[in-house]
Order: C-alpha cells, then structure tokens, then sequence
C-alpha cells in the first residue's frame, strides 16, 4: 500500500496555486521579452534617427558595433540572470503563501 502524501502537497500543487504561479511568471516573461525587444529594434532606430551618435567612436568601435557587438550579449545574459532569479523568489513565495494558508487551515479546523 503506497504511503499517503502530505497535506502540504495537496495545498502546494492545488489547481490555485499553480494558476497563481503561473500568472505571475507570465506577467515576468512579458516583462523581460519587452525589455529585451526594446534593445532588438531599439538599436536599429537609434543608428536610423541618430546616425552620428551611433558613427561616435568608442574603445575602437563605432557605438552601433559596440552596443551590438560586445554589450549585446551580456545584456541578453543579464536579461536570463534576472528572469531566473526573480522566477525563483516568485516560486518561493507563492510556496510560502500556501504554507501560510495551510497552517491557518490547520488552525482553524479542530
């Protein structure tokens, strides 16, 4: 006979608490896809509407080549470090949430 799971399980994986989870790692995922379009089409506008600041000089390159060139990825990657970092505490809090919720529960029932 398998072994009863924990009343924690049942309020960790309840059908409210993932859509929660869910709702909010979407509205991160939005956030970070803005921000990281806005860097995408935003060079490209840059070296349309202001072509001598991005001709500027920098370190050896053009600013556009700069930007594209060399800070591009890391700004991509700093991009994933914030998403996983704040998806994480997001999970971590909505878990919280529900340990929180269960011993009120537990508390409440005799």
């Amino acid at each position: 006979m398998p072994p009863t799971p924990p009343a924690h399980d049942d309020v960790v994986h309840s059908e409210s608490f993932l859509r929660s989870l869910m709702r909010r790692q979407l509205g991160l995922s939005i956030a970070c896809a803005a921000t990281f379009l806005v860097a995408l089409i935003g060079l490209p506008l840059l070296n349309y509407f202001a072509p001598a600041l991005m001709a500027t000089r920098v370190a050896g390159f053009t600013l556009s080549w700069l930007i594209l060139g060399v800070l591009f990825f890391p700004f991509v990657w700093i991009i994933s470090y914030a998403f996983i970092k704040r998806s994480i505490a997001l999970e971590e809090d909505e878990v919280a949430q529900a340990e929180q919720a269960r011993r009120g529960k537990e508390r409440a029932d005799p």
